[in-house]
């Protein structure tokens, strides 16, 4: 999973990204534009149940899941345009799976706001308004080339009329992830890259005080959540400086922190559970005594194709899947003894793979 962070100067995109990946590279200053480069970091997703697991087996590894991350300078009012930095980093989260827009919604008189003032749905729509002209800007260079492609071949038409579309909806404000698609048109859609056709996830940045209720009380995390909420999308409150603190503890003093705190989980925690929520995304599991480990699939994912995500030569000689629970599986105390109470079945190829299942492989090249 690879997740852009996006904001305007000074929200405390930077100051998260460091803390979300422990990369301590995004220099985090309090003026705009001090992420000069993109700066792309990695994060494991924590599952206890790996630990469980390396327990169970003796691992000699465990190897989570990971999220990656990439962090762009701060977008302006008129970045499309070559306001700021301009639009140069804006290609680095077209390849994204999903973005993290870092909204600030803390007012303190010492972190200059690039607006003057402090008002996430106007920051919303500005960062909004730059990805629809960015798209705008692409879709623009594409329609040259593809209406002189069709005037020669008519198999360009449709991609033709896709683009028409497209430019008609951006301009009238809409985003293109808000509109409806024909399977076909989906097809010449994953080409694009469209920015707009991105999932987002909103990170409401607050003060300390408004973690313990979850920002229930801010005014402004309440109106990013109404507007998320009209548009099919996620949002987690974060503390970046509480996160930055955090960053720097092993897992026994992360946890007492929060404890300490009234939290249960992390800003890095929730936002995954958010990506995976917002991109339909579970974990399947494999144990041994080499390796546990967690791999990530997208929910409906059947057998074979979680099988391909260790290797080919696993989707290519597909045998069978011996699937047990997480959970049947502790509640035994070993694999052997889940198998003797027959809690390990046998699943061929249209197996539909869940969250939690714990699966040897079997195959033949």
């Amino acid at each position: 999973m690879k997740l852009g962070i996006v904001g305007l100067p000074n929200v405390g995109k930077s100051t998260l990204f460091n803390c979300l990946t422990k990369a301590g590279s995004a220099a985090a200053a309090n003026y705009p534009f001090c992420t000069i480069d993109p700066n792309v970091g990695i994060a494991s997703v924590p599952d206890p149940r790996l630990d469980a697991l390396t327990s169970m087996y003796a691992s000699a590894k465990t190897t989570p899941a990971i999220i990656e991350f990439v962090d762009i300078a701060g977008l302006v009012r008129g970045a499309s345009k070559g306001e700021g930095l301009g639009n140069q980093f804006l290609s680095h989260i077209r390849e994204v799976d999903a973005i993290v827009h870092v909204v600030r919604c803390f007012e303190d008189d010492d972190i200059i706001h690039v607006d003057g003032s402090v008002n996430p749905l106007r920051d919303i729509e500005t960062i909004n308004l730059e990805l629809i002209f960015s798209d705008l800007e692409m879709l623009g260079r594409r329609y040259a080339k593809v209406q002189k492609s069709a005037k020669a071949d008519k198999a360009f038409l449709p991609e033709l009329q896709l683009i028409e579309r497209l430019q008609k909806a951006l301009e009238e404000g809409q985003r293109v992830k808000n509109l409806s698609f024909t399977e076909e048109e989906q097809e010449l859609l994953g080409g694009f890259g469209l920015l707009t056709s991105k999932p987002v996830i909103y990170a409401a940045n607050v003060l300390e005080e408004d973690l313990a209720d979850d920002g229930a009380s801010n005014e402004y995390v309440a109106k990013v959540r109404a507007f998320a909420a009209g548009e099919g999308e996620e949002v987690f409150v974060v503390c970046a400086k509480i996160e930055e603190e955090i960053s720097s503890l092993d897992d026994e003093e992360k946890k007492l922190f929060l404890e300490e705190l009234g939290l249960h989980d992390s800003g890095l925690d929730r936002l995954i559970a958010a990506s995976y929520k917002l991109l339909g995304l579970i974990s399947y599991l494999t144990a041994g005594p080499t390796e546990s480990r967690a791999w990530t699939i997208e929910r409906g994912t059947l057998a074979p194709q979680a099988a391909g995500k260790i290797h080919s030569d696993f989707e290519r000689g597909f045998i069978r899947a011996e699937v047990v629970s997480y959970e049947d599986l502790m509640a035994c105390g070993s694999y052997t003894a889940a198998k003797e109470k027959g809690l390990v079945r046998s699943e061929g190829k249209e197996y539909e793979v869940k969250d939690g299942d714990v699966i040897l492989f079997r195959f033949n090249v």
